[in-house]
């Protein structure tokens, strides 16, 4: 605060001390020593408010290395406790003093979120973006192929977002973000996606759920035609079956040709990613042949059609390559171990591949 300012402050203070005195003196009850007492704590209050503000445009140093600090302030925290943490944190000042100039500014309720400040910021600075909100920019990345407890723990841990829903059941989820689905698993798109530091857990499932629906719309609008599948939900469980079984861009459409083709003749899928799916936790590295003998929904070895639901979250290419597969007569891949597929129309032909690249036989 400028000299100038501090002039304008005084004759302000002044013009309400005149303005009391002639109020005070038109009452008889206030006069002589009660009259001046009165005035005087008027007068008080106003050099102090004018102090507050000067203090609040001098620059506080911050206390730390990097001549930045971070502070966290959950939901719900008061003036004082945020005053207290900005202190702790390393702000050169008192939890009084930014008390003090919230008061003063009118800026006691602040945002939740994860705040930066720098060296030399002013009071001012400080307590107006606590007021705004100016929070940091978090992010959380939704990778391909991820599960829902995957994605659910990535929620959990991530530092900039506000869990709500760690004690809510699967479908008490989809309820909270307005999803219909029976099943929460390949319902959120792969991407990067950036919110305001605070953002609840609910926000961003909804943000990604949109995000999925929409995709799957906008593909399943510009599907191949004589396709067995029904609605949207069987492609999105297709596209998630292609999703774990190749992320080579070239093969995709070729693993999709291979399901609508087993669709198509009625055999079974006979995909392992859905095995493993099943088995959880306990999937120990390596599928044995009691697994693939387990009764279970799950299991497209023993059953035909696909699974009830998908089995990770598909990326935008799974669930176009499950729309719109290549023209191929092949029922039969097998992986080379390069990230490529070797794929067969004949179970002779397969049966090679399968010596040739996962039992290194010729």
């Amino acid at each position: 605060m400028d000299q100038q300012q501090l002039k304008l402050y005084a004759e302000a203070a002044r013009t309400k001390a005149r303005a009391l005195w002639a109020w005070a003196s038109a009452r008889p009850i206030l006069t002589g020593a009660a009259a001046a007492l009165v005035i005087s704590l008027i007068l008080a209050a106003c050099a102090w408010r004018g102090v507050v503000y000067w203090y609040a445009e001098r620059p506080i140093p911050v206390d730390t290395a990097s001549r930045t600090l971070e502070v966290r302030i959950v939901p719900g925290t008061s003036a004082r406790v945020a005053a207290a943490q900005l202190v702790e944190a390393g702000l050169k000042t008192s939890a009084d003093q930014i008390v003090a100039a919230m008061r003063i500014h009118g800026a006691l309720s602040i945002h939740a979120g994860r705040y930066r400040f720098t060296d030399g910021m002013t009071m001012k600075a400080v307590i107006d973006k606590l007021a705004t909100g100016a929070v940091e920019a978090g992010s959380i990345r939704i990778a391909d192929g991820m599960t829902i407890w995957q994605l659910r723990k990535a929620v959990e841990s991530n530092p900039d977002i506000t869990v709500t829903t760690a004690e809510m059941t699967e479908g008490e989820l989809l309820t909270a973000i307005g999803a219909s689905e029976g099943s929460a698993e390949g319902l959120f798109a792969p991407e990067t996606y950036k919110f305001n530091s605070g953002t609840t857990d609910i926000a961003v499932y909804r943000m990604a759920y949109q995000r999925q629906k929409g995709v799957l719309q906008t593909l399943w609008n510009k599907r191949a035609e004589g396709l067995k599948l029904k609605t949207p939900y069987e492609a999105l469980i297709l596209a998630s079956i292609i999703e774990k079984e190749t992320a080579h861009p070239e093969d995709r459409y070729l693993v999709s040709s291979v399901f609508h083709n087993r669709l198509r003749v009625r055999m079974p899928l006979q995909t392992d990613p859905t095995i493993i799916y099943s088995l959880g936790e306990n999937f120990a590295g390596n599928l044995r042949k009691k697994d693939l003998q387990r009764p279970g929904p799950y299991n497209t070895y023993r059953n035909y059609g696909l699974p009830p639901t998908p089995i990770a979250m598909p990326g935008y290419a799974s669930i176009d390559a499950a729309l719109n597969p290549a023209k191929s007569k092949f029922l039969y891949f097998v992986a080379r171990g390069d990230g490529t597929t070797q794929f067969s129309r004949f179970l002779e032909h397969h049966n090679q591949a399968v010596n040739k690249y996962q039992r290194n036989r010729r």
